[in-house]
């Protein structure tokens, strides 16, 4: 990490460091802050004379070395005081919220209108809804993008901000241009690193916020971590690290529940922690008690689904959503045991 003395480089500054470090085979990748921009070294910064060279240079102040897989998202980097805002709430300041419908039926979108308005209701900061869906039986419903539509109408009518999966770069696109504010990157293609690469890209001049769920695969974390790293090595760092569950299962729990793994993940990057627990135990009695037990271990948030009539939902929604009550509920014990927590 290069830290300029100024708030930024000049351009001529820049073109002078990028120079230097072209050399010896790396490049910059600049990360604009509202405060002050630095400038990541991507590459293998261990040599000597590259280093020697830079903090030579009068309007360098310091190069902080870094050696590990994901030099962006290290708790120890110089983005570790980088917040991220969605929703009226900076995460790490007070619990957020996303809930929604696991899927949106474009054939009945006053389902989801109505759970839009409930999920509001309920003191949930943003709504999710799944347009596009990633299924095991290619004969099960894959999506559709009309409900890109409803997900948008359903934002204006309700003033939040909204989440969504992408699969494909012509779904970042779709998205992006429809105003999406958080994009998705499902269990399935968490280590889809050509994904990863195309939603960095697309999002690095943007205030986009990407919601990355762990991969379904146990793995290790710092493969997890390395995941956001491929997105935020593009100038955007936005991401927000999502467990939900990973295989091999729990007997009667949809997946292994992983909440437990905050802290770990707290030691070692600064980027926050959405718990999904309705993925993690897959039924909708399960959901509030894991969603407890995520704040408990030291969730900055939940992403939990819910449906104003759970039954009549497609996708996951019959078997995991949550009803209106039962989610305003949810939310309102979250947010005491949070405060408990912080006392």
């Amino acid at each position: 990490m290069i830290l300029p003395k100024a708030t930024r480089l000049t351009p001529e500054q820049l073109t002078e460091v990028t120079g230097v470090v072209t050399e010896f085979g790396c490049k910059i990748q600049q990360i604009v802050g509202a405060v002050r921009t630095i400038y990541a070294i991507v590459g293998d910064e261990r040599e000597e004379l590259m280093i020697n060279r830079l903090e030579g240079l009068d309007y360098i102040d310091r190069i902080d070395r870094i050696q590990s897989p994901f030099k962006l998202m290290d708790k120890r980097s110089d983005l570790a005081s980088h917040r991220i805002t969605i929703g009226g709430v900076t995460l790490g300041e007070e619990l957020f919220v996303i809930a929604g419908a696991c899927t949106i039926d474009p054939k009945n979108p006053n389902y989801f209108y109505e759970t839009a308005a409930a999920v509001k209701e309920s003191g949930a900061n943003a709504l999710r809804g799944g347009v596009w869906k990633p299924r095991t039986n290619p004969y099960s419903f894959q999506g559709d993008v009309k409900s890109l539509d409803i997900l948008m109408e359903a934002s204006r009518r309700t003033g939040l901000p909204v989440d969504t999966e992408v699969m494909e770069e012509a779904h970042i696109a779709l998205a992006l241009d429809a105003g999406v504010h958080t994009l998705q990157i499902g269990a399935r293609n968490a280590l889809n690193y050509s994904l990863l690469r195309a939603v960095g890209k697309a999002i690095a001049e943007r205030d986009t916020i990407v919601l990355l769920k762990r991969s379904i695969h146990m793995g290790p974390l710092s493969e997890f971590i390395s995941a956001a790293e491929y997105i935020a090595a593009f100038g955007n760092p936005n991401v927000m690290l999502c467990p939900r569950g990973t295989t091999p299962t729990l007997d009667g729990y949809r997946n292994h529940p992983d909440e437990s793994i905050t802290p770990l993940l707290k030691e070692k990057t600064w980027a926050p922690e959405v718990v999904d627990p309705s993925h993690s135990v897959g039924k909708a009695t399960y959901v509030p008690a894991a969603a407890l037990a995520a704040v408990a271990y030291g969730a900055d948030g939940l992403c939990i689904e819910a449906h104003v009539e759970p039954t009549k939902g497609i996708g996951d929604d019959p078997k995991q959503a949550l009803t209106p009550d039962v989610l305003r509920k949810t939310i309102a014990q979250a947010r005491q045991l949070w405060s408990i927590l912080r006392e």
